[in-house]
């Protein structure tokens, strides 16, 4: 997902209308949450991952198309693209939708938010100039106090169930640290952020479809409601193919670092469609835990230190 950006036209302080952009990509990507736990209630979860995938494909590769842009025939682009797709797709959304399956769409979102720190420590192990600085190391120990308050706090009290959704999200988020490091190599590649978008979309497709054929048989499968159909469609077009577009629209002009911003604003939209739509309840360790990961991201990100000190 990370590709090379025009850092001449990069706005170090936003803009109102990249706010609104940002807000914006925030309640399209915490849809997705709700999105998942509509479609969870009625569909398996390879359905889910792979209707999501296979539909924004189907968007984005005619999208492509349609502005005279050809998708690339390198054979070590394509190599990267699937493991661009495994890491950033496949095994992250099946993760979050089995989890939420055990656990509310608020719960996800807030564990969701731990990429970032997990992003940091991958990048620490597996690269050279992205070093653990004493304020990242703080933010990553205060991002896993979050953790700890929020899943530790119900050891005595969660199901197995709801523990191993936690982990599933962890895991989760640890295959998108690692995927945004990984992506840094579609730099030396001369390629469109949206063309990274769409081949990593077709190559999970393809990684899921014998998947999806040989565990959910959709041919025995009950014909979905129109809700569940509709959340899917809505995940697919909305919460991925859209949400790419506001994605490397932001991170051309605003930038990387800008763009992080909208981890902290996921949670909190995904937590009221959850209440409002789907009858969803928060406890205060949730929140306490929200709270504490929002801080771990704050210091990781390291402006509000920089300001102080300036």
């Amino acid at each position: 997902m990370t590709a090379s950006q025009n850092t001449a036209a990069i706005n170090n302080e936003m803009r109102p209308h990249e706010w609104m952009l940002l807000i914006t990509l925030s309640l399209v990507w915490a849809g997705s949450f709700f999105f998942n736990g509509v479609a969870v209630r009625e569909l398996p979860v390879m359905s889910i991952v792979i209707g999501r995938v296979s539909i924004a494909s189907l968007i984005l590769v005619p999208w492509l198309i349609w502005r005279g842009i050809s998708l690339p025939r390198d054979p070590a682009i394509w190599r990267a693209f699937l493991i661009m797709g495994l890491f950033n797709n496949v095994l992250p959304f099946c993760l979050i939708v089995w989890a939420q399956g055990h656990v509310s769409s608020g719960q996800a979102a807030i564990l969701n938010a731990t990429s970032p720190i997990f992003t940091v420590i991958v990048a620490h192990l597996l690269t050279d100039d992205e070093r653990l600085s004493p304020s990242r190391l703080a933010g990553v120990l205060l991002g896993f106090a979050g953790v700890a308050v929020m899943v530790g706090g119900g050891m005595m009290h969660d199901s197995g169930a709801t523990l191993a959704a936690y982990c599933a999200l962890l895991g989760a988020s640890l295959s998108y640290g690692y995927a945004f490091v990984f992506g840094r190599c579609f730099r030396t590649f001369g390629i469109m952020p949206m063309t990274t978008a769409a081949g990593q979309l077709v190559c999970s497709s393809l990684l899921l479809l014998p998947l999806w054929l040989v565990l959910d048989r959709p041919w025995q499968m009950p014909a979905p409601g129109m809700a569940v159909i509709l959340a899917v469609i809505g995940i697919a077009s909305i919460s991925t193919a859209f949400a790419y577009g506001l994605y490397f629209r932001i991170l051309t002009t605003a930038g990387a670092t800008n763009l992080s911003l909208v981890t902290i604003l996921i949670p909190p939209g995904a937590i009221l469609l959850g209440v409002a739509f789907l009858g969803e309840e928060l406890l205060m360790r949730h929140l306490a835990g929200l709270a504490l990961i929002i801080a771990g991201l704050l210091v990781t990100d390291g402006r509000i230190l920089r300001r102080r000190q300036s």
